[in-house]
């Protein structure tokens, strides 16, 4: 393990030069949409002579772009590889193989739960049941389990321990289960599993990180280990972490979309990504040796830590000579969702502020290009959403300032309806690949139900893209008077609640306010501009109250009940969610209320 731990120069499982080539590829595509998108709207613009605000726009639009198009690029990628390639996976993912061979399992295994201030029924029934799973599976002398634990509040370290206890009793084997609390949050997420490297790790090739609300089955870890042992070169695999069953209308909308649409933007992804792949800090094989050895995250200006430590953990492991990659198949890996439009944007603003410290690390020696475009890209995912907000606004005002003699409507609209296509590409592609897989409709409930979903998903992502590309917007606006948001790594909401009109005002009046003015000024300077610009615009107006409807427990529940916005585990449960309902039954009073899981179960039964 120790000379594992060095910086080593292992057998590539894919040739360089193939990879080198494939990103050639995509660069090239991507390059060519783009620069003819902003010679498209250059043209456009250039009608009546360039003003400030063409100029504004025209500015906006090449920040905002290129996401959407790599988007698109990776979204079409992977439907051909899906679609026109009978040996995709051996192309994108040629370790793939080596998870499903009947090896015989020797490496040792550390499962590890890191918690902070979270229910601790609701954690340790899933640790226990992933537990479960794998001893089924025969290979539960190879993996020992850790509860991490950083929690702050006193009564719930109290019920920790109590639940850790009981698990200790029942199963007997108390060599394979431990609980460790640390004193304080030093590091967050990172500081916690760096913590256990420094005092077990030395007893494991390999971890696998679970978050509180993380779930695999006992297949997807074996899987996961066996092309782990089978791959030296390899010092990440990052599974394929899909949404679990919910109760709440608002978590089922979302994940739909982003299980319908993510096996196809990830195939793509990966056939370039290659070594570089990403990791997502939870659900994925890590080597430990390296990994301590290798990936210790420096600090921040002013002694403060890396909030979004996965994807530098990445490039850090890659930087050391092992590659990371993803395997881009469903398989039984999931997580939970936000219940609620506020729960989500609570989420996404975290992750903006800890994607943002990678421009503070940018300059980090000896890492690869592909790796210093990777948190570049991940930055790029926020700073685009103020370029949104300005291309909107000043489109609103430009009727108001700048009044056009001579506007080519039907250019600009065949730009903004091709552009909108590109921004829907990799739902709109993953939705056709479920009706073109064999039985993947079936998956889903069946076609009528499927196509349903997929509208109500549709229109209600517009209403959580118009949320947050403003709420990202306001906030990036607030960093550069120190005035942002208090992060922190602390427990979650992860059941379905109500929210009450008071507390969805209070969170969205900014989006209400932002969406109204943009509605009046275009009703009467430009309604023909306002009719077309509804399916961005009308988000920010109704946010409000499409956060409380999809917020409310009678409609999610309907929702199961009737099967709308399910995904293939809300149709033929896997064992893994009975093994979780069982240590949940185990595990709560006959007074506590059911988990959201549970509640979904009864929902559709």
């Amino acid at each position: 393990m120790k000379k594992e731990g060095a910086q080593t120069k292992q057998t590539p499982l894919q040739n360089p030069l193939e990879l080198a080539r494939r990103r050639r590829m995509v660069a090239v595509m991507n390059l060519s949409i783009y620069l003819l998108l902003l010679v498209w709207l250059g043209a456009i613009l250039q009608q009546d002579r360039w003003s400030d605000i063409d100029l504004a726009i025209f500015i906006a639009f090449a920040i905002a772009a290129p996401w959407s198009v790599l988007g698109f690029c990776n979204a079409m990628l992977g439907f051909w590889l899906l679609h026109r390639r009978p040996d995709a996976l051996e192309k994108v993912a040629p370790f793939a193989r080596d998870g499903d061979a009947a090896a015989r399992l020797s490496v040792r295994v550390a499962m590890l739960m890191t918690i902070r201030n979270e229910d601790p029924t609701r954690a340790f029934a899933r640790l226990r049941a992933m537990k479960a799973s794998v001893d089924q599976a025969g290979y539960g002398a190879q993996f020992d389990w850790f509860m991490l634990s950083d929690s702050a509040n006193p009564d719930i370290a109290a019920r920790e321990e109590a639940a850790f206890a009981k698990w200790r009793i029942e199963e007997g084997d108390a060599a394979r289960l431990q609980y460790r609390r640390r004193p304080d949050n030093r590091g967050y997420k990172a500081g916690n599993i760096r913590d256990f490297c420094e005092r077990w790790g030395d007893a494991y090739e390999f971890m696998i990180p679970l978050d509180a609300d993380s779930l695999m089955d006992g297949e997807t870890i074996l899987q996961l280990a066996r092309i782990g042992q089978a791959n030296p070169s390899v010092g990440i695999v990052q599974s394929l972490v899909v949404g679990s069953p919910s109760a709440s209308a608002f978590a089922r909308i979302f994940q739909f979309g982003m299980r319908a649409g993510m096996r196809v933007y990830t195939m793509g992804a990966a056939w370039w990504d290659g070594d570089c792949g990403p990791f997502w800090g939870h659900n994925a094989l890590v080597r430990v040796a390296p990994f301590a050895a290798h990936c210790a995250l420096p600090k921040l200006d002013g002694d403060r830590h890396i909030l979004s430590h996965d994807q530098f953990e990445a490039v850090l492991m890659r930087r050391a000579g092992f590659e990371v990659r993803v395997l881009p198949l469903e398989s039984g890996s999931y997580e939970d969702n936000p219940p609620t439009l506020l729960d989500f944007l609570r989420r996404d603003l975290r992750w903006c502020q800890g994607n943002l410290q990678y421009l503070k690390l940018l300059s980090t020696p000896g890492l690869a290009p592909m790796s210093r475009f990777q948190l570049v890209w991940a930055v790029a995912m926020f700073i685009g959403a103020p370029a949104w907000t300005a291309i909107i606004a000043l489109a609103t005002l430009t009727p108001l300032l700048n009044p056009a003699t001579s506007f080519p409507a039907r250019s600009t609209e065949l730009l903004y309806c091709l552009f909108l296509g590109f921004y829907l590409a990799p739902k709109l592609a993953g939705y056709i690949d479920v009706a073109l897989t064999r039985g993947g409709l079936a998956r889903y409930g069946g076609g009528a139900r499927f196509f349903a979903s997929a509208l109500i998903e549709a229109l209600v992502s517009f209403v959580i893209g118009a949320a947050t590309t403003l709420q990202t917007t306001l906030f990036l606006l607030r960093l550069p008077f120190g005035v942002g948001v208090g992060v922190g790594w602390d427990g979650q909401a992860r059941d379905a609640h109500a929210l009450s009109w008071s507390r969805a005002v209070q969170g969205l009046w900014p989006q209400l306010l932002f969406g109204l003015l943009v509605v009046c000024l275009g009703a009467t300077r430009a309604p023909t501009l306002l009719l077309w610009s509804l399916p961005l615009t009308a988000g920010y107006v109704l946010s409000i109250p499409v956060a409380i409807v999809t917020a409310w427990p009678h409609l999610g529940r309907g929702m199961a009940r009737w099967r709308l916005c399910a995904i293939p585990e809300d149709i033929e449960p896997p064992p893994i969610f009975a093994l979780l309902a069982q240590e949940e039954a185990r595990l709560r009073g006959p007074d506590q209320p059911k988990s959201d899981r549970a509640a979904a179960t009864a929902g559709s039964a």
